[in-house]
């Protein structure tokens, strides 16, 4: 393990970077274009920048070696950080985005088997069941040429799939009430990480009260749901059913209803919101580039011949991977990671010190100059196995990486690929003429206004 911790007889050398307002600093910034302040500050000032928000600094850093150190090598200096524990904890708990210590450790390993590819692929039918009936229902659209909103059916279908692999509970998010308490709270924390002077949830805000409400929907269905699964004993082949056989080999104690209920939560809002904005992306990226398009069919011609895709073929639709794979280099659903450093360390010879906040973006790490030729172009050629190889494993993070990396990767992948496969086959979407597309960068990357598109045969 490489460790880089400065010691006090070494001069500090501060990390360069915009001096911004004389009071603010550079937050107005951050707040007005996040993604754009991020990235101009990447190429201007380095790969590691130290940024001012009032009285407050943090550090970007953006070169692979240098995300590699804070999230692998270097990782037990560095923490979840106190942004995880003010915005996520409320709704999540102490779930694994934002657990820590020996707490996360004991979860990760309890969770870890359940998430083998092995035993997450007899979710597949699930996957492309629930996509063939959108389809169904896109039948309208195709007969009308009437543009739909593609991020809102992305978003409906994969709550939809997580809902039944987790719960074997069919839940839609136009209806039900865990859907809907899921739209109030994403919403709530979207808000809050937009607007760091908000008050807590403590204070009775009208905001802060319908959160509060809709955290209770979750406990009381989800605790319910446990409660009903565990006097039943019965083993429905999910993701719940897999988390309550769990047993920590140390001691053989399973998880408590509370933890179950936090870890569920977060499975909840991981399962669904990444991989709908994942597709969409796609779907959009497709739209501006006929011949990858072209490429994408004819793969899906060859490989399934018409037929549904099975967990089974994913291996032989190298291309449609590739597809899904460069999408998430230029719109990765999980924007910025941030970290609080514990004790005082050293990266690229500049001194980041003790319990500052650090920011890893992988939408700027993914556009890259020196790891990506063109980094704006869509070309999911990079992702051949010979060029993916010749790059540094922390180029492309798009489900973090180190210890915390994303336990969900296979089931997201997965998922996305089987979506892809079937609905491509089934017919092309377009972008509605006119439809504005800009990056909203909130928890997730999602378009701000939507996508409009039409689906044709």
């Amino acid at each position: 393990m490489s460790q880089a911790i400065v010691t006090p007889n070494r001069p500090r050398r501060v990390p360069p970077g915009p001096a911004g307002h004389w009071l603010w600093g550079s937050l107005l910034d951050f707040q007005a274009d996040p993604l754009r302040a991020y990235t101009e500050a990447a190429r201007q000032y380095g790969d590691i920048v130290r940024l001012r928000s009032g009285p407050w600094y943090s550090y970007l850093i953006a070169h692979p070696d240098f995300v590699k150190h804070v999230l692998q090598d270097n990782h037990r200096n560095y923490n979840k950080g106190a942004l995880i524990a003010a915005y996520l904890k409320p709704l999540l708990g102490e779930g694994l985005v934002t657990s820590e210590g020996d707490l996360w450790l004991r979860q990760r390993r309890l969770m870890q088997p359940a998430f083998h590819k092995q035993r997450l692929a007899h979710f597949g039918q699930t996957m492309t069941d629930k996509t063939l009936a959108m389809l169904d229902r896109w039948q309208t659209y195709a007969g009308s040429g009437e543009p739909f909103d593609v991020s809102a059916e992305m978003m409906r279908l994969t709550l939809s799939i997580v809902g039944k692999t987790l719960f074997s509970t069919e839940v839609e998010a136009t209806s039900g009430e865990v859907g809907q308490a899921m739209e109030v709270a994403q919403a709530h924390v979207n808000y809050r990480t937009t607007h760091p002077f908000s008050l807590p949830e403590r204070f009775p805000t009208p905001r802060n009260r319908r959160f509060r409400q809709a955290k209770a929907t979750f406990d009381r269905i989800l605790l319910g749901i446990i409660e009903d699964r565990r006097q039943s004993g019965e083993d429905k082949g999910d993701l719940l059913g897999m988390l309550l056989a769990a047993r920590d080999e140390a001691t053989g104690e399973g998880m408590s209803d509370e933890q179950l209920r936090d870890e569920t939560v977060t499975l909840f809002l991981a399962g669904h919101e990444t991989t709908a904005n994942t597709l969409t992306w796609t779907w959009y990226l497709l739209s501006q580039h006929p011949e990858v398009a072209r490429r994408l069919r004819e793969e899906l011609a060859a490989v399934l011949g018409g037929r549904t895709p099975t967990v089974a073929q994913i291996p032989d639709l190298k291309y449609t991977t590739q597809v899904i794979e460069e999408a998430m280099r230029l719109y990765p659903p999980a924007w910025v990671i941030t970290r609080g450093s514990i004790s005082q360390d050293e990266i690229g010879g500049y001194t980041i010190p003790a319990r500052a906040l650090i920011s890893i973006s992988p939408y700027v790490t993914h556009r890259h100059p020196d790891f990506w030729p063109n980094p704006a172009v869509f070309d999911p050629d990079r992702f051949t196995p010979e060029r993916a190889a010749s790059r540094p494993r922390y180029a492309y993070f798009p489900f973090g990486g180190g210890p915390r990396q994303c336990i969900g990767n296979n089931f997201a992948l997965m998922e996305a690929t089987l979506i892809l496969a079937t609905v491509a086959q089934a017919g092309r979407l377009d972008l509605a003429p006119g439809h504005p597309v800009t990056p909203e960068p909130l928890i997730t990357l999602r378009p701000r206004y939507g996508m409009r598109m039409r689906f044709q045969h």
